[in-house]
Parts: structure tokens; C-alpha cells; sequence
């Protein structure tokens, strides 16, 4: 039941990318259904576990009423950060659906023999993403051609099942 579903959003205002990684996850839920009012933000005040740990306890305190929680941030820190507040309050696994954003730390709950509530991560290339900007630089310094102010950054969604192939895809 929606009454019983919330989304938990572990946000970073103060930075932009993580504002627009907040804010798209958000904007998506809420064009494919989800209503507004049951997304619950809870601003991290450092983007690392122990910081989205302490701004999902917030939201949790908040919304007692709450069973269900898919989880997003800008970050898979986020994401484990508000799982572990959740852990803390004994709310099952089954009834979490985290999706982080970066695949680092992220991938460790994958490697854990008992599945967390960590369902996915969007998978980004820190090979492709350092060859773009060195491309990108390349251009600027010698042929004068500023590079774009906006891009958006293509990721691979893997999961428990299939991230070591998705590693390897991807050259990690």
C-alpha cells in the first residue's frame, strides 16, 4: 500500500551534480507514478556512509509509519548509509530497494553471502570518463575549443547477478 511506501532521499544540496542526481532519480519516480508526497529527503551533511546514515535516521524518525523504502542519493555511499540506518531498525531487507549511483563501495554488498536491501548500481567508467576529459582538455589547450558545460555522464546498471560481467565490460 502507498501509505505504507516512502522513498528516501539522501541529498547533498550544496553540490550541484549531486543536486541534479538527486533531483532526476526524483523527477523519474514521480513522471512514472509515484507521488511526490511520499518522497522523503534527508540532507547528508558529508557525502560518505556515515553522513547519509545520520540524514536517513532523520527521515526515519520522521515517518515511523513507513514499511516500504526504495532508496536513492547521488552516490552509493548514500544509499548504504540510509540501508544501515534502516538495518539498525530492523526493517527487512525485502522491504528496502536501494540503487546507488557509481558502483565503488556498492559492489561490496554484492560480494555478502545474505542479500542487503542494496538491489542495483548505475555503473560509470572511470576509464571512458578520464580519456573524455583528457580528450576534451587536449582540444581546449591546443585548438581553442572550450568543452561542453553540461554533460551527461552514461552509466550500465548491474546487479548482484551480474556485476562481475558488468566489470568486465566495462574494463574495471
Amino acid at each position: 500500500a502507498i501509505e505504507e511506501t516512502g522513498a528516501c532521499a539522501i541529498t547533498f544540496e550544496e553540490l550541484e551534480t549531486a543536486r541534479e542526481r538527486t533531483d532526476g532519480t526524483t523527477d523519474a519516480l514521480v513522471a512514472a507514478g509515484f507521488p511526490a508526497e511520499r518522497i522523503f529527503r534527508g540532507a547528508e551533511k558529508t557525502t560518505d556512509v556515515p553522513g547519509a546514515f545520520d540524514a536517513a535516521n532523520v527521515v526515519l524518525t520522521q515517518h515511523p509509519e513507513v514499511k516500504h523504502w526504495p532508496v536513492f542519493s547521488m552516490n552509493d555511499e548514500g544509499v548504504l548509509g540510509a540501508l544501515r540506518a534502516m538495518e539498525g531498525r530492523e526493517i527487512a531487507s525485502a522491504d528496502i530497494i536501494g540503487i546507488g549511483i557509481g558502483a565503488g563501495t556498492g559492489l561490496m554488498e554484492f560480494e555478502k553471502e545474505v542479500e542487503t536491501g542494496y538491489f542495483a548500481t548505475c555503473m560509470i567508467s572511470p576509464l571512458r570518463h578520464g580519456y573524455e576529459t583528457a580528450e576534451l582538455m587536449y582540444k581546449w589547450i591546443k585548438d581553442g575549443a572550450e568543452p561542453p558545460k553540461h554533460t551527461l555522464t552514461a552509466g550500465v546498471m548491474a546487479y548482484r547477478h551480474d556485476y562481475k560481467e558488468v566489470k568486465k565490460r566495462l574494463g574495471l
